[in-house]
């Protein structure tokens, strides 16, 4: 098994999947580093659609502006924002944390008025703040499938709409990024990285 700076160093997008399939068991351990994922307020927002057939994955690739790449893969994972679930466990997560004194009670009460002032705001902007904790929750899963051989490639250029077509969502449902997730067929180089001093803020 691979270290976590390992994983980080050897993480790439993968484009090329071989056809293979891939243990069901490790499909789940890597939902499970998700699942372990920290959230605001320990909300735990992201939900997981596993789409393994090949009209839909057709489907979603056409709706990635025809990333066909994506259709190749023996899974893909849609990762979303559970809106409704973000407010309300947000609101609980906090009162919870105030009970074991974790925060403070004005932390609290600034917190679960910050989250009632989001009810207002259109989904797709509460749906983009929630995105944030379900980002954490796919690297999770990016740097885990690399324990069993496996590749993955972070997508954000999608159609949200017709995602939502596809599998008749309603607005509470906000698709925040599509994971392929298969066996390279590719062995990328690593692409250029800033230096930490172009990095560091002064």
């Amino acid at each position: 098994m691979l270290t976590t700076k390992e994983a980080i160093h050897q993480r790439r997008s993968i484009r090329r999947f071989k056809r293979d399939s891939f243990p069901e068991d490790d499909l789940m351990e890597i939902l499970d580093a998700a699942r372990l994922a920290p959230s605001g307020c320990n909300a735990q927002p992201w939900r997981f659609k596993i789409v393994r057939d090949g009209e839909t994955k057709l489907r979603l690739a056409k709706a990635a502006f025809n990333q066909m790449f994506v259709a190749n893969a023996p899974v893909i994972i849609m990762c979303c924002a559970d809106v409704r679930g973000y407010l309300d466990g947000s609101v609980s997560g906090v009162q919870d944390l105030g009970k074991i004194m974790a925060l403070e009670d004005r932390i609290v009460k600034i917190l679960v008025k910050r989250t009632g002032d989001m009810e207002s705001l259109p989904v797709e902007q509460i749906g983009m703040l929630v995105a944030l904790n379900v980002a954490i929750a796919v690297e999770h899963m990016v740097l885990r499938a690399l324990d069993f051989g496996l590749g993955t490639c972070w997508i954000r250029l999608f159609d949200v709409p017709m995602i939502k077509e596809i599998f008749h969502w309603d607005d509470n449902i906000f698709p925040v990024a599509m994971l392929p997730i298969g066996y390279p067929d590719e062995d990328p180089q690593p692409r250029p990285r800033l230096s930490l001093n172009e990095l560091i803020l002064e």
